[in-house]
């Protein structure tokens, strides 16, 4: 099995590995590798090949409140209908 990156990834494991081990300047690798300067210094920096997690440590809505976000899970849970179908019935009337 292969490696699974990231939609936006330039580099692989073996070419992480490799900027790692090179004594070669930033802007010499960047050249050979035929990627950016600013790639090159993030994985020297770097201790492990891995990816790091993007996004908040802790996801939660920016709309609803913390109550809010409980009942429309257990709404979903309870019904097991798709998202846009809890998104239409949870709809407040007009």
């Amino acid at each position: 099995m292969g490696q699974i990156r990231h939609g936006c990834a330039t580099t692989t494991h073996a070419i992480r590995a490799a900027i790692q081990r090179s004594q070669a300047t930033n802007a010499a690798l960047s050249r050979q590798l035929g990627i950016n300067v600013k790639t090159v210094a993030k994985w020297r920096k770097r201790e492990t090949l891995e990816d790091r997690k993007t996004g908040p440590s802790e996801p939660r809505s920016t709309v609803l409140s913390q109550d809010e976000e409980a009942m429309v899970v257990a709404f979903r849970r309870h019904t097991l209908l798709p998202l846009d179908d809890c998104l239409y019935a949870l709809q407040p009337a007009s």
